[in-house]
């Protein structure tokens, strides 16, 4: 499988966190080996900041409010092309920074975490559901474990 990962970084606060290219590229790179995935894809993420997150939670989620993850997977549009997009996930650092010092961990654990969260998003899993949230936290930790991350789910729920 190659997996295509295109970083854009329109907010300067993502310079607090050395690394967040190399970091997103090793986790996006985990995430889907560990689910299995056996075609290309193209991933697009956007290191923002809690005003542009708040303007997407608005437009597609009705929530006037910022939150730390969003994704948008791609429609389906068959298997026309070598490397299908899977979709976008965008992430605010000022929320991300805050809930890992309110829990009590690392900046780079913490959006490890956001990261796969956001990728399964774009491969169809959710937690609108119990038996949903509970297979995507397996695959959440399973994945975090691969990167020497412990189990978020420990201290935390994601995704709200």
């Amino acid at each position: 499988m190659k997996l295509s990962l295109d970083i854009s970084v329109p907010s300067p606060l993502w310079r607090r966190l050395p690394g967040a290219r190399s970091i997103a590229r090793e986790t996006i790179s985990t995430a889907a080996e560990s689910c299995g995935l056996s075609e290309n894809g193209d991933v697009s993420l956007c290191l923002a900041d809690d005003s542009a997150l708040r303007t997407l939670n608005l437009r597609w989620r009705g929530l006037d409010k910022p939150t730390n993850v969003l994704s948008f997977p791609a429609a389906p549009v068959g298997h026309g092309g070598d490397s299908p997009a899977l979709g976008d996930i965008a992430l605010a650092y000022e929320t991300l920074a805050r809930e890992a010092a309110d829990l009590g961990v690392a900046l780079a654990d913490h959006y490890r975490h956001l990261l796969a969260h956001g990728f399964l998003h774009l491969i169809g899993y959710d937690h609108e559901t119990d038996a949903e949230a509970e297979r995507m936290e397996a695959l959440e930790t399973k994945i975090l474990t691969r990167l020497g991350v412990g189990d978020p789910y420990a201290r935390e729920v994601v995704g709200g």
